[in-house]
């Protein structure tokens, strides 16, 4: 049998040749095992995500530029041209690294006008103190701004609206189950245009789903799912509504007690703030269509918000940046680079045979496999990637644009993202925000916390699709 020397250096000779041995991508699969194991332990090793999966992108970039065909070498642009970039550079997908950057900005520089405290006392008095409205509030708005912004930012303006709320009421208790179930809920919204998210374009462009046709066949499920997720997120978290004359009397006099214009120190930057949140709305839901915007995309819009807001502060911008979560930045840095080095080495080619064995296990059995596999496959890498493996598969297998195995994959990798914190952005973020306001929650805790929701989901998934696509 080859031993592992021996396997390093036959991959070593085939480094030119742009082959990988199958031991070499097991052995970058188990890497890949072993970081997740890492981010599992996080609380015990007293280690930051960053610093554990910044270590094994390190790791996995040595090894990847040893023993893969990795593409080191000049970009040569238009013109002749050449632009020098490190191999892990182009693996970051910088789209998101600055989605998040300018909403955070963004949404730190007007939550000082006063304007979010406004927004969330007024809904905390529409609701008469009750946390169960409340959550229902929170829990539509989510998914709403997810469907039709991205869920990240959706998770950032929602979490800090619902930190505020919270905070007023005296209900500091309900604070992880409310954001815990927000960012679940980002996936299910995600799921409710062809526009929603990165998966949804790629497979349903390649199957030919149309806008219209997307909508109206994952409408319904996505109503079924963000009900469900509300009711079973109040139960669980004990989450309910005021009960006798009394509880909601006290809780009517203190909501009576909020002034929603407290927080406003400058009305002209509080009209301003409110402007700039609407067209930052409107920019980031409709910059596909944008002229000029659109080659930019939404990172660009995010930041150029932020810097537009920041102008209200430019003698203090510091404070601003000192704030930004850079753990969290550090963290997806690294965490694309490693998915990056892993498509190289074909991990996840590995990952997309395997579920092509499964479309072979019948009409029934087959979809169903390729759903669950796809959550489980999506809650551990990145969905992008293993979505434009498993439509480029389905479509040189000349799979009708009618087949419930495009939807099993759609609705598979958009609900993975809620088994780990890891699965998806916005769960990520929500973990961040979580940390901010020192609420405990290990990547263990989320998944035992999480694990019920995503389980419920995936079964109506399941159901939903065998049965009504």
């Amino acid at each position: 049998m080859t031993n592992l020397g021996q396997l390093l250096c036959l991959a070593a000779e085939n480094h030119q040749d742009g082959e990988v041995p199958l031991g070499i991508t097991l052995l970058f699969g188990a890497l890949l095992v072993a970081m997740i194991a890492g981010l599992a332990l996080e609380e015990k090793i007293h280690a930051k995500k960053s610093l554990i999966v910044g270590l094994f992108a390190g790791l996995c970039l040595l090894l990847g530029a040893w023993l893969l065909p990795l593409p080191i070498g000049p970009v040569v642009l238009p013109g002749g041209h050449e632009v020098r970039l490190p191999v892990y550079i182009p693996g970051i997908d910088w789209g998101v690294i600055a989605i998040i950057l300018g909403s955070s900005l963004f949404v730190d520089v007007t939550s000082k006008s006063g304007l979010f405290s406004f927004v969330a006392i007024t809904l905390t008095k529409a609701s008469r103190g009750d946390p169960l409205r409340l959550l229902w509030v929170y829990g539509v708005m989510t998914v709403v701004f997810s469907a039709v912004l991205n869920n990240v930012t959706a998770m950032i303006i929602v979490g800090s609206l619902t930190g505020v709320s919270l905070k007023k009421l005296g209900k500091g208790d309900l604070l992880l189950g409310f954001l815990l179930i927000e960012a679940l809920l980002t996936n299910i919204g995600g799921l409710l245009t062809l526009i929603s998210s990165v998966p949804n374009i790629i497979v349903g462009t390649t199957a030919g789903i149309s806008f219209v046709e997307f909508f109206i066949k994952a409408g319904p499920f996505v109503a079924v799912a963000t009900v469900a997720t509300i009711m079973l997120g109040a139960r669980l978290f004990g989450i309910r509504r005021l009960i006798g004359p009394e509880e909601r009397a006290e809780a009517a006099f203190l909501v009576e007690g909020f002034d929603e214009n407290d927080g406003i120190e400058s009305r002209g930057f509080f009209y301003f703030a409110a402007f700039m949140l609407v067209a930052f709305i409107g920019t980031i839901a409709t910059t596909s269509v944008l002229p000029v915007v659109s080659d930019l995309e939404m990172g660009f819009v995010a930041l150029a918000f932020a810097g537009v807001m920041l102008i209200r502060y430019k003698h203090d911008v510091n404070r601003f940046y000192r704030a930004v979560d850079w753990d969290l930045l550090g963290f997806f840095a690294a965490l694309f680079a490693v998915i990056s080095i892993m498509e190289h080495a074909e991990v996840l080619a590995l990952i997309g045979e395997g579920l092509e064995h499964l479309i072979d296990l019948g009409d029934t059995l087959g979809p169903a496999s390729i759903l669950v596999s796809s959550a489980v496959a999506s809650s551990v890498t990145d969905n992008i990637p293993l979505a434009a493996m498993l439509a480029k598969i389905f479509a040189a297998r000349g799979t009708p644009p009618d087949s419930i195995l495009w939807w099993a994959v759609i609705f598979g990798a958009n609900l993975g993202g809620n088994l780990t914190p890891i699965g998806s952005a916005s769960t990520l973020v929500a973990v961040t925000i979580i940390h901010k306001y020192k609420l405990p929650l290990s990547f263990g805790a989320f998944v035992r916390k999480a694990f019920p929701f995503a389980a419920m989901q995936i079964v109506l998934a399941l159901v939903y699709v065998l049965i009504a696509l």
